[in-house]
C-alpha cells in the first residue's frame, strides 16, 4: 500500500487512541485517514469546523498584529454557521425579477405611506412574495428532523429579517406574514430593525422562522451565497437592483431587474423544484397587485 495521507493532529489522535493507522487504512481500504476514522464518528462542528488545530498558528512572527475577541453572540453564530455549511448539502439557484412595477407602485403610494408614517421598502413586497410562495411550495416551508429521517411541515408562515448590527447579525421573525398586508409588514419591518440595532429584540422575536431572506440590496453586489438558517431548509438572498436590457422582438428596453440567490438543503429540495419555486416568486414581484390583501 502506498503512504498514508494523514494530517499531523490525526497521526496524534491515532497515537493519543493507541489506534495503528496503516492497519487502519488497510482495513478501510483507503490511503486517506482522518479523525473521523479514529474516532469512529464525524468530527463535531467547532467555530470552523471540525478539527481547525492547524490553524493555530503564531501569525507574530509576519509581522504586527492586534487581537479583538469575539463578542458571546458572534460566537454563538460562528459555531451556528460553520455546522450548517459543514452538515448541510447545500446548492444555491440564481434568477432575477422584474421590479418596475413595485417602483412605480411604491412612487404612487408615497403620500399614504407619509400620512401614515409608515416607510413602504421593496423589502416589504419580498417578504409578501415569499410568504405566499411558502404557501404554494410547501415543501419550502418545512425542517428536516436532526436524524434526517422525517419531514416537519409546518401550517403558519413566518419570514425571519437577517438584520446586519454593530454586535452581530440578529434575524428577528415577522409571525403570520402570509396573513399580513403590505403596510402591516413595512411597519414590522421597520420597528423590529431599529430594535434589532438597539439590541432590544427578545429570544422570542427570533425562532421559528419558516425561511429567512437576508438583503444586500442597500449595500451592493450582483449575486451570493447565503448560508442555510437551520431548522429552516431554504434562504434567500437579494442583491441590489440593476438595468438589465431587455428584448420585445428586435426593440431593447431597460428595465430594473432584482438577483435573488436561493440556497437550499439538497436533502429535501431538488433543483427543479427550487427552480420552479423562484420562478413563482419573480411572477409574484413582478405584479405588486399579487402582494395585496
Amino acid at each position: 500500500m502506498s503512504e498514508i495521507i494523514a494530517s499531523p493532529s490525526t497521526r496524534r489522535l491515532a497515537r493519543d487512541n493507541d489506534v495503528d493507522i496503516d492497519a487502519l487504512a488497510k482495513r478501510l481500504g483507503r490511503t486517506t485517514i482522518g479523525p473521523e476514522d479514529i474516532t469512529g464518528s464525524a468530527p463535531a462542528p467547532s467555530g470552523g469546523g471540525g478539527d481547525t488545530s492547524y490553524w493555530d498558528v503564531d501569525h507574530s512572527q509576519y509581522g504586527p498584529v492586534t487581537e479583538e475577541p469575539m463578542s458571546r453572540f458572534a460566537q454563538v453564530a460562528s459555531k451556528n454557521l460553520a455546522a450548517a455549511q459543514a452538515l448541510i448539502p447545500a446548492v444555491t439557484h440564481h434568477d432575477r425579477a422584474d421590479v418596475s412595477a413595485i417602483e412605480a407602485f411604491r412612487k404612487a403610494l408615497k403620500p399614504e405611506a407619509q400620512s401614515r408614517g409608515v416607510k413602504l421598502t421593496a423589502l416589504a413586497f419580498h417578504v409578501a412574495a415569499l410568504a405566499r410562495s411558502l404557501r404554494a411550495f410547501p415543501r419550502f416551508n418545512a425542517s428536516l428532523t436532526s436524524d434526517g429521517e422525517t419531514l416537519v411541515l409546518k401550517d403558519y408562515v413566518h419570514i425571519g429579517i437577517a438584520v446586519d448590527t454593530p454586535h452581530g447579525l440578529m434575524v428577528p421573525v415577522i409571525r403570520d406574514a402570509d396573513t399580513k398586508g403590505l403596510w402591516q409588514i413595512g411597519a414590522e419591518i421597520a420597528d423590529l430593525a431599529a430594535r434589532a440595532q438597539a439590541r432590544k429584540i427578545g429570544p422570542d422575536e427570533m425562532g421559528g422562522a419558516s425561511m429567512t431572506i437576508t438583503n444586500l440590496g442597500g449595500i451592493g453586489g450582483t449575486a451570493f451565497t447565503p448560508i442555510v438558517n437551520p431548522p429552516e431548509v431554504a434562504i434567500l438572498g437579494i442583491t441590489r437592483t440593476e438595468t438589465v436590457t431587455v428584448w420585445d422582438g428586435d426593440t431593447p428596453r431597460p428595465v430594473p431587474m432584482v438577483p435573488l440567490d436561493l440556497s437550499y438543503d439538497h436533502r429535501v429540495i431538488n433543483g427543479a423544484d427550487a427552480a420552479r419555486f423562484l420562478t413563482h416568486y419573480a411572477k409574484l414581484i413582478g405584479d405588486p397587485r399579487n402582494m395585496m390583501v
